[in-house]
């Protein structure tokens, strides 16, 4: 299903996901045939994954190395509209693992995400706005993880109790917290 599909369809399950949903929304139709690729520099679409193990206590996260934290994996859309599909693939990209099993079908959680300007390979990115779609997945603890070396510096299975510890990003830690507990039920 292509995002603006999916995105018109998901029930928002708080007020800054309103929100967030219908400024999306509005950007999406305005400029669907630019939003998907990040040569969009003000804004564009990015797919976002947490993965947790079999006993969903703990989460996959990778040491970040522009956010010099441990974050969630996923990336930009780089032009596909299937976002679940992004999702997948920056997961497999970023740790190695191939074998996901969704959680929930589809989006699990929406967020307007701001990034600070940054270098990436020795290039600056200008501060810009990632229009963010979440989907949750399950893999083996015993999943064999492969070092990004291009884009990280650690892949790590964390027990949801310690994120706050390993995560540095304090912005990131409400909206962690707010889709670990939509999928630990």
């Amino acid at each position: 299903m292509n995002f603006l599909e999916e995105i018109k369809l998901y029930q928002p399950q708080n007020e800054q996901e309103q929100k967030d949903k219908s400024i999306m929304m509005q950007y999406i139709v305005m400029f669907y045939d630019k939003i998907a690729y990040r040569n969009n520099m003000l804004f564009h679409m990015t797919a976002s994954a947490i993965v947790c193990n079999e006993n969903k206590n703990k989460i996959l996260l990778i040491y970040h190395k522009i956010y010099q934290s441990w974050s969630w994996l996923g990336g930009h859309a780089d032009g596909e509209h299937d976002l679940q599909k992004t999702a997948e693939k920056e997961v497999q990209q970023e740790t190695g693992v191939s074998e996901l099993k969704p959680i929930k079908n589809g989006i699990v959680s929406l967020d307007i995400l701001t990034v600070e300007g940054h270098y990436k390979n020795k290039e600056y990115v200008c501060p810009h706005i990632h229009l963010n779609v979440t989907y949750c997945f399950m893999a083996s603890e015993k999943s064999n993880l492969i070092l990004n070396e291009k884009e990280t510096e650690g892949i790590k299975w964390i027990p949801i109790s310690e994120i706050a510890k390993y995560c540095t990003e304090q912005k990131m830690l409400p909206i962690y917290q707010k889709i670990i507990q939509r999928i630990i039920v």
